[in-house]
């Protein structure tokens, strides 16, 4: 982990319909990171004192759901045009014309969605998931209709036609996938919200580059639930995760509520009909602002991002570099801090 000689420092930001909580470091222009599932604000932990030590403001909220922010149960104020107003009433509050916006998973989509749609706010763009490859987007494959009506609906994450819980139900035909089965509000918060270290633990590691993620495929739908599909995880420590930062971790997830202790993950993917509907008017915008793509080479979620290179240079011109770190899977920010800062620091200097 990267040493600082100062902790963050907390607060709670209004965003209009609720509060996020919100921890900074450093003076500066400002870095807003932005969490996935399963992430918090403390995901960013080996990032915050490092950018700070480079003269930014370094500033990680946890998102609408999520450990210390307010945690509604109404799935409507977790959709993307809710995150972008969340989003912007953080720089709001931090009096910033611009940021740099780093987002991993989820904040991935919410950092592209914003460098998209409102790009006068955002100075330079950080993401771990390619463009448009989220579980609104369209796999940059713009906003024309590529099936016939009568063709079957694609076993695809993301695609130009059919509503994304379409192809999620198709792609639960083949195989227990996530995607659907997080889509009845109630199985999920029962068998995960009650066993949230196991759930955690067994996630974090499917989600590594040790993990694997993919025994999914194995496993049919029916009568399964999230846990009969993610392996059992080795115990802790792990090279990159220690005890106590993954009591951290269940400790900011748990929740006197069953129902809320899971909910801006779950709501997340239930939002994705809103979302890819919401987000057809910019299917074939392009991303004009200063990017970095790292990512690591083993995410198991790139096995969804079909032809994503090729596809994001052409309809990213502000591509600075795309950084693939050896070793690193889908949380690659803890995976592999130090390479991960190292390409982080080196774009902000350039910006």
């Amino acid at each position: 982990m990267i040493m600082q000689d100062e902790a963050p420092t907390m607060s709670m930001i209004d965003v209009g319909p609720l509060r996020l909580r919100a921890f900074e470091q450093g003076e500066g222009p400002l870095v807003l990171l932005v969490h996935g599932f399963p992430g918090l604000a403390y995901s960013w932990r080996h990032q915050m004192a490092a950018i700070a030590a480079a003269g930014w403001r370094a500033v990680a909220i946890d998102c609408p759901g999520y450990g210390g922010s307010d945690r509604p149960l109404d799935r409507g104020l977790y959709t993307a045009d809710r995150m972008q107003d969340y989003l912007l009433a953080v720089l709001d509050h931090y009096r910033a014309q611009q940021a740099v916006v780093v987002g991993q998973d989820f904040g991935a989509q919410y950092a592209w969605n914003l460098a998209v749609r409102v790009p006068a706010r955002v100075r330079g763009l950080v993401a771990t998931i390619p463009y448009d490859y989220d579980l609104a987007g369209r796999a940059l494959l713009g906003g024309a209709s590529r099936l016939g009506a009568d063709e079957p609906t694609p076993p695809e994450a993301a695609f130009p036609d059919r509503l994304p819980t379409e192809r999620f139900a198709a792609m639960a035909t083949e195989h227990f996938v996530h995607f659907h089965y997080f889509q009845e509000v109630g199985p999920a918060e029962r068998e995960l919200g009650g066993a949230i270290a196991d759930y955690l633990r067994r996630s974090f590691w499917a989600l590594s580059g040790e993990g694997d993620l993919w025994r999914w495929t194995t496993v049919p739908s029916a009568d399964s639930g999230y846990l009969d599909a993610l392996p059992p995880a080795p115990p802790l420590p792990w090279s990159w995760l220690s005890e106590a930062e993954f009591a951290r971790f269940v400790a900011d997830y748990d929740h006197p509520d069953l129902m809320r202790r899971l909910i801006g993950g779950l709501n997340s993917y239930r939002t994705a009909d809103r979302n890819w509907e919401f987000g057809r008017r910019w299917a074939d915008a392009d991303v004009p602002v200063p990017t970095l793509f790292v990512h690591g080479a083993k995410d198991p979620s790139f096995g969804f991002f079909h032809d994503w290179e090729d596809r994001m240079r052409a309809r990213v011109p502000g591509m600075r570099a795309i950084v693939a770190i050896p070793g690193a899977g889908h949380l690659v920010q803890q995976e592999q801090p130090e390479p991960f800062n190292a390409a982080l620091l080196r774009f902000l200097e350039e910006i």
